[in-house]
């Protein structure tokens, strides 16, 4: 008998897996970004690959590279990298309830659980159409990524962030991606009062603290909504 639910349309999987493939490209040319300000901050080739596959956070390693630049201590680099990496925790509640991993499948979700990954799946009203988004979505990415880190780092300082404009890339990405969800009812209001509390923070608080403190504002207002436990 056959299902009387069909699946996404092939058109559906299609526009999915274009819109992933236009995240990853750009994440391979952040990549090489990443693998030239790395390796020209006195970080080895090796560690360089490293954080990129293991780590996998570009905001994170950034942090942590960014540190290691300045002269700080190995301490300060991992506090400040786990301080902006510890938003991928809120991202796992909606992703591991569409997703539902099981076995050898949940570190390797866990690993891919990131900010474009997230996003691309919960935009998606099909259940089906999100899981796809989201495997298309973090394997091409992540596989671009680490090539970008690779032929970055071996160019050195040859690429020029601001020159090329990857520094406002990735939050214009990012931007695009959560547009759709600010038809809920409640999103706009809790998307400006997270950025007006993390924008107050940023002068005065350590890297990753006003991130932290906008994703509370939003854990917050979330419990506080009619029918939030259920």
């Amino acid at each position: 008998m056959p299902d009387p639910t069909p699946g996404p349309s092939a058109a559906d999987r299609r526009r999915v897996d274009r819109a992933a493939a236009g995240i990853a490209l750009y994440a391979g040319a952040f990549g090489a970004t990443f693998g030239a300000v790395s390796t020209g901050s006195g970080v080895d080739l090796g560690q360089t690959m490293l954080l990129s596959l293991l780590m996998f956070t570009g905001a994170s390693q950034f942090a942590f590279v960014g540190v290691v630049a300045a002269g700080g201590t190995a301490v300060a680099a991992v506090s400040a990298a786990l301080l902006l990496g510890i938003r991928n925790a809120f991202y796992g509640i909606p992703v591991s309830r569409l997703v539902r991993p099981r076995g050898v499948r949940r570190p390797l979700t866990a690993h891919l659980v990131i900010d474009e990954t997230t996003a691309m799946a919960v935009a998606e009203r099909d259940p089906a159409l999100g899981r796809r988004a989201f495997w298309v979505t973090g394997v091409l990415l992540c596989a671009l990524w680490n090539a970008g880190t690779l032929a970055g780092a071996l160019l050195g300082q040859g690429v020029d962030l601001q020159a090329l404009g990857l520094d406002v890339a990735a939050p214009a990405v990012f931007l695009a991606l959560l547009w759709p969800q600010l038809r809920e009812r409640t999103a706009p209001v809790t998307a400006l009062l997270g950025a007006a509390v993390a924008l107050a923070l940023v002068p005065v608080a350590p890297p990753g603290v006003p991130v932290l403190a906008a994703a509370a504002v939003a854990l917050v207002l979330g419990l506080a909504r009619p029918g939030a436990r259920t």
